[in-house]
């Protein structure tokens, strides 16, 4: 898939005006014309490589910046935190937040910082404990992408392939001889309330027998990551700067949990099978021993620098509709925020149809189509006894990069009816619609004697 093209015109302006250089001075240094310059400082023209080597060279220019949104969530974050009702009458449109964040940048982060910071924005962004939404944005922040954490799994993987066997028991091996840690199996009974424990005293990861096979190689591949890869993801806790202990925990869980799903599915070989497979969860399932939810998360992962993969997001929710994780990844979908989401949309069709990938072709309010495929899962450790746990795991793209997908072949991506959906009955301002349970915010309802339509509310339209 081609690079996407750079446009950094605040970022160069910065370092130009911070060695206190003309635009003439500064062209004549990079060995371009200034009105070259000036274009890249307006953002009509993208970076060329040359030009970043040139930067990084004469002026010390971090070219890491340039794969980090400002504001947590890019455009699409902007834009939905300028859909809070308290902004409804200023009729801000999606080009408007472009300008904003292509000339200003740095304004637009303080505002996103504002927000996020002040009570009513935290309740209308996401509805989510304080820890949470913390973490969620440091992953935001490095789209999900831990190139240290991937390159160091990657090279364990390859290490623990030439050890022959399975997985599984290459990872028991290598704990057993290298850090005299055996492993156990043990009855529910035992571990009621467990599925892993760790007891350092007695030397043994206890694994409850709950537990399918490709979780208890993700269990043993995360305990392999508290260890091997402590390093790392001390480094990445301490550079997030958590203000609350509870978030780096959550942080660092995150992180060993990473490190244990790459090791399962080593990055460059699982890129390869998806470009081959083309992206066929089910298949990729099987073929790297790992769960369906294991594999549609690793795909919001795959942001390596010159081996891109598709830019998914992916979703779980309950039958509630609650979600309880959310990655976003490169693709910067508002579909994974709020706490509330369309009926419509069929994820929620997932739990009438157990062990059926539901596909999806939604558009949204403002004209963005994108492609979701959608199955139910069981938690681990579930059992048959009780209400059983479940949940439904979403992975979705922009329709418009959709069609390498197995599940979108046949399907006119762009033409093709899509369903209309909105992001929850609270920000969805569609009039008409008979699913709507609650009126939108910021819009006044409307009375019309001796009329009843086919949706509960009527409203104002723009």
């Amino acid at each position: 898939m081609a690079e996407r093209r750079v446009f950094a015109g605040p970022a160069v302006r910065k370092v130009r005006r911070e060695a206190g250089m003309t635009q003439a001075a500064m062209a004549e240094a990079l060995d371009i014309s200034p009105s070259y310059l000036n274009l890249i400082e307006h953002g009509q023209r993208p970076l060329s490589a040359t030009v970043i080597v040139k930067l990084a060279e004469r002026f010390g220019f971090d070219a890491a910046i340039l794969g980090v949104d400002v504001v947590p969530g890019g455009a699409a974050g902007l834009r939905r935190r300028l859909s809070d009702a308290r902004f409804a009458d200023l009729g801000i449109g999606a080009q408007e937040v472009e300008e904003w964040l292509a000339t200003a940048p740095t304004t637009a982060a303080a505002f996103a910082r504002l927000f996020d910071a002040a009570p009513e924005g935290a309740a209308t962004l996401q509805e989510e404990a304080p820890e949470v939404a913390a973490v969620r944005r440091a992953i935001e922040k490095w789209r999900n992408h831990f190139a240290d954490l991937d390159a160091k799994a990657e090279e364990l993987a390859d290490e623990l392939r030439l050890a022959g066997g399975d997985l599984y028991g290459t990872i028991s091996e290598r704990l057993r001889t290298r850090h005299q840690l055996g492993i156990r199996i043990l009855p529910s009974d035992v571990m009621p309330d467990r599925l892993r424990w760790l007891d350092w005293h007695a030397r043994q990861l206890m694994l409850s027998e709950l537990l399918r096979p490709a979780s208890r190689t993700f269990q043993a591949a995360a305990t392999l990551a508290q260890i091997e890869a402590k390093a790392e993801i001390d480094a990445l806790v301490a550079g997030a700067e958590f203000a609350e202990s509870a978030a780096a925990r959550l942080f660092e869980r995150h992180l060993v949990h990473y490190f244990g799903a790459a090791l399962m599915m080593p990055y460059s070989r699982f890129l390869r099978a998806c470009d081959a497979t083309g992206y066929d969860l089910l298949l990729l399932q099987r073929r790297f021993g790992a769960g369906y939810e294991q594999v549609a998360h690793r795909l919001t992962t795959l942001q390596r620098v010159g081996a891109r993969g598709l830019p998914f997001f992916m979703l779980r929710i309950d039958r509630a509709g609650q979600g309880s994780k959310r990655y976003a990844g490169a693709s910067q979908s508002p579909l994974v925020d709020g706490d509330t989401r369309c009926p419509l949309w069929g994820v929620h069709e997932a739990f009438a149809r157990p062990g059926e990938v539901i596909a999806d072709l939604i558009e949204l309010e403002d004209g963005s189509r994108w492609f979701t495929q959608s199955r139910s899962v069981a938690a681990p450790g579930a059992t048959g006894s009780g209400t059983p746990a479940r949940f439904a795991v979403c992975v979705g793209v922009d329709a418009k990069v959709a069609a390498p997908l197995i599940a979108a072949r046949g399907i006119d991506l762009m033409r093709s009816p899509a369903t209309p959906i909105g992001l929850g009955c609270r920000r969805c301002t569609r009039t008409g619609c008979v699913q709507r349970s609650m009126p939108p915010l910021g819009r006044p309802l409307r009375f019309r004697d001796g009329e009843r339509g086919v949706s509960a509310f009527d409203f104002a339209g723009d």
